[in-house]
């Protein structure tokens, strides 16, 4: 696996970096609930926990929900994230 990738601007991303998720593509076999919770991580700011071989940053987000705290995993091509500062 790569060790880094590129966000939007062509800045380098590793693992690790803070990055601002710009857009996301859902599966379209979600329920509206889940679509809601994944459109809800566009803005957020997330570490990069894991790139994969076809060079997208892969990202977690924490929530609390009625059924107790749940992790959403999501794949970011670099059109989709810009570095954060810091």
């Amino acid at each position: 696996m790569p060790a880094t990738t590129l966000d939007c601007t062509g800045q380098t991303v590793a693992l690790g970096d803070a990055v601002r998720v710009l857009g996301i593509t859902p599966d379209p076999d979600l329920d509206e609930d889940d679509l809601e919770m994944f459109m809800d991580m566009v803005g957020s700011v997330c570490e990069v926990e894991r790139i994969d071989a076809d060079g997208s940053a892969w990202v977690a987000v924490w929530w609390n929900g009625c059924d107790g705290t749940l992790l959403t995993l999501v794949g970011l091509e670099p059109r989709q994230m810009a570095k954060a500062a810091g």
